[in-house]
């Protein structure tokens, strides 16, 4: 749906030449086709925050692009609740985020700084320009860029070394309104001190991509009773770990994905269907129609047409997630692609803990139904 900025309209006589200049040159409408808006803006509220699952050392939550894609400038909603806990930091804030244009967190960023705290960020080259990081610079934050061809694809922070938000949310305007994304917050100090290892490798030691070494201190990790398994690519080899996750699956494998093209992903699912196994999953249409479509042929011709479907959303299905057996989650800044396996900077959870899982397979009914209208 489009909004339209109509001409005001005209009163009395004292417009009659307005309104034959009008005639003259014509009147032509502005449709801005992805900004409608039901109400002014002075009476719009904020993007409300739905958490979805919350325990003693996590909380989840999703984008709703449903109530705020047709926001003209939506506010609140995560990046609120990440500024809050950028806000509670103590001692260091370290942030790796492929893109970064949300004002709200930058400003949250430099309270901190201002206030003693020590921030430091990672992007990636092709972001170096937008405003956000040059207002991070300039207020003399440092920011290291990967200054290469592939990217730096990740999106996490550090919390004085004892919590990390992760996931497959940028800090952009799209991607915490408009796409079906997924950010989570957890609190481990173990799970920190992987993530700031590997912040240290990209900042400190300029290690991007395959030059990263192979040094994640504690790759599995429990917390409450929960498995959680932690990978970065390329180094730790991902794409394994998640093919031994899916050929594990007894029962069930759901799937949203924004990129899927790599083949041993897609032959595991077709073997999991014939095995009687339910395999479902929605693919971003925009990827498909860009030429990423080698995991969507290999499905709907291998014969599980009716279990695939491209999303509803009109900006991106953002997500990157396997669900298995309703009990496991795959999630995190990882495509299923070969950039994500092979050059780019990444990285993964795989969470063991069906509260979570159910959590992300209530958020799947919501991208399924919305494909299938």
């Amino acid at each position: 749906m489009s909004r339209r900025r109509r001409l005001p309209r005209q009163l009395g006589l004292q417009f009659v030449i307005g309104l034959c200049l009008m005639c003259i040159i014509g009147v032509a409408y502005v449709v801005t086709p992805e900004l409608f808006v039901d109400e002014p803006p002075a009476t719009r509220t904020p993007a409300p925050i739905r958490e979805d699952a919350e325990g003693d050392w996590f909380r989840l939550f999703f984008t709703q692009p449903e109530l705020t894609a047709g926001l003209d400038a939506p506010t609140g909603g995560i990046p609120d609740v990440v500024a809050e806990t950028i806000a509670e930091a103590e001692q260091t804030v370290d942030i790796a985020i492929y893109e970064f244009d949300l004002m709200p967190l930058a400003e949250a960023v430099l309270a901190a700084y201002e206030r003693g705290v020590r921030v430091r960020v990672v992007t990636d080259t092709d972001s170096w320009e937008e405003g956000p990081i040059q207002d991070l610079r300039a207020a003399g934050i440092p920011v290291a860029a990967d200054e290469r061809s592939a990217i730096m694809h990740n999106k996490f922070v550090v919390l004085d070394e004892a919590a990390v938000w992760t996931g497959s949310m940028n800090f952009t305007r799209n991607d915490a309104y408009r796409n079906n994304n997924s950010f989570m917050y957890l609190r481990s100090t173990r799970l920190a001190e992987n993530y700031t290892r590997e912040f240290e490798e990209m900042f400190t030691d300029g290690a991007f991509g395959p030059t990263s070494p192979d040094d994640t201190p504690n790759p599995v990790v429990t917390l409450d009773g929960t498995r959680i398994e932690n990978y970065f690519s390329p180094e730790d080899g991902v794409a394994a770990r998640v093919l031994d996750q899916l050929e594990r699956a007894d029962d069930s494998i759901y799937f949203m994905a924004f990129s899927f093209t790599r083949a041993d992903m897609a032959q595991v699912l077709l073997d999991k269907a014939a095995e009687g196994a339910d395999v479902r999953g929605v693919f971003e249409t925009r990827q498909i129609a860009a030429g990423g479509d080698q995991a969507w042929l290999l499905l709907t011709e291998g014969g599980l047409a009716d279990g695939v479907r491209q999303d509803g959303n009109r900006f991106n299905l953002h997500s990157k997630v396997f669900i298995v057996d309703r009990a496991v989650v795959v999630m995190g800044s990882y495509n299923f692609s070969n950039n994500a396996e092979d050059s780019n900077d990444e990285n993964v959870l795989i969470i063991h803990h069906p509260e979570i899982a159910d959590a992300y397979f209530a958020e799947w009914e919501r991208v399924w139904a919305e494909a299938g209208q």
